[in-house]
């Protein structure tokens, strides 16, 4: 472990020490990913990935916000929460100035149901297949819950990749595309080859999880080894395909409209999308009045340009 991942751990634990009190013993496990877990580069102003369990969204925003660490509508918050799971919120204790969390909030029932063999999107899938470390947990039995949830969802990771992998693969190439096609089923700030530098950063992680799923796909007889590497012993069905496709389109339209929900559930959401796509573009961005007074109505035309000239490498590294 480098000392930049033992600082981030330290900074992440104490985030989530301050969120668990704040939460009013609603929050279960608080799970952290992303730059400060991997030590990719993050800079002072590089949120902490954190995605929080809880048993009840309305529960938990009402401690918040008697705690002063919510300024929205407790009800319009909770019920954007079960319509589209999960709420992503920002939190910074007043007494800490520079650390932020970012915050998927999300209950058990729809965390399970994200991670089975039907989602609605792939947004926390994507995510939950990668390197995850657990900060704080309320239980033995609510890590327990946790950690089977995960395995399962990283076992059935040949399900939706299937319609993928149209050459043969070992762990490594099949964890390099299972980072490319979530990247691309996503609405993204960073250059087109970022999944590349994400899963270098866990290549580790990758290879131990995947090894045993091709090793039990040939045992089922859905895979053939030849040569270290493994094949499909059938192409994915049209329907198989088609099915997949469809999710990672609407996936990527629920994406979107997560996006907007942000604009009320993650307080100084411009500043922080601003600063990120700064970080990685290597480019100052300078909004005008109109875009920083009314983003919803003028910065639309400045996201599509960025989205369309996004650099191919990443310069963050």
């Amino acid at each position: 472990m480098t000392d930049g991942v033992a600082s981030g751990l330290v900074g992440a634990r104490e985030l989530a020490g301050g969120l668990v009190q704040a939460g009013g013993g609603q929050v279960r496990c608080v799970l952290l990913y992303g730059s400060h877990l991997h030590g990719t580069s993050p800079n002072r102003y590089s949120a902490y990935d954190f995605i929080v369990l809880v048993d009840d969204y309305r529960a938990f925003y009402s401690a918040l916000k008697n705690s002063g660490n919510l300024r929205g509508s407790v009800r319009l918050i909770s019920t954007m929460a079960h319509i589209l799971p999960p709420n992503v919120i920002a939190y910074s204790p007043e007494e800490d100035t520079g650390r932020v969390a970012k915050c998927n909030v999300v209950t058990r029932n729809h965390l399970e149901r994200a991670l089975g063999p039907r989602p609605k999107d792939h947004y926390l899938l994507s995510r939950l297949v990668q390197r995850m470390a657990v900060i704080w947990v309320a239980s033995d039995e609510d890590r327990e819950w946790v950690e089977a949830v995960m395995a399962g969802a990283r076992a059935r990771v040949l399900m939706w990749m299937a319609p993928y992998l149209t050459e043969p693969v070992n762990a490594d190439g099949l964890g390099r595309r299972i980072l490319e096609v979530c990247y691309r089923g996503e609405f993204r700030p960073e250059a087109t080859d970022r999944h590349k530098h994400t899963y270098e950063a866990q290549t580790d992680h990758f290879l131990e999880v995947l090894g045993p799923v091709l090793s039990n796909a040939e045992q089922q007889g859905i895979m053939i080894a030849e040569e270290g590497r493994y094949r499909l012993t059938a192409p994915s069905s049209t329907w198989e395909t088609l099915r997949w496709q469809l999710h990672f389109m609407r996936s990527k339209v629920r994406m979107g409209i997560r996006t907007l929900k942000h604009t009320v559930t993650f307080e100084e959401w411009l500043p922080y999308i601003v600063r990120k796509a700064e970080r990685h573009s290597g480019q100052e961005i300078k909004l005008t009045w109109l875009e920083r007074r009314f983003p919803l109505l003028f910065l639309w035309p400045r996201a599509i340009t960025f989205f369309l000239s996004r650099p191919k490498k990443d310069l963050r590294q």
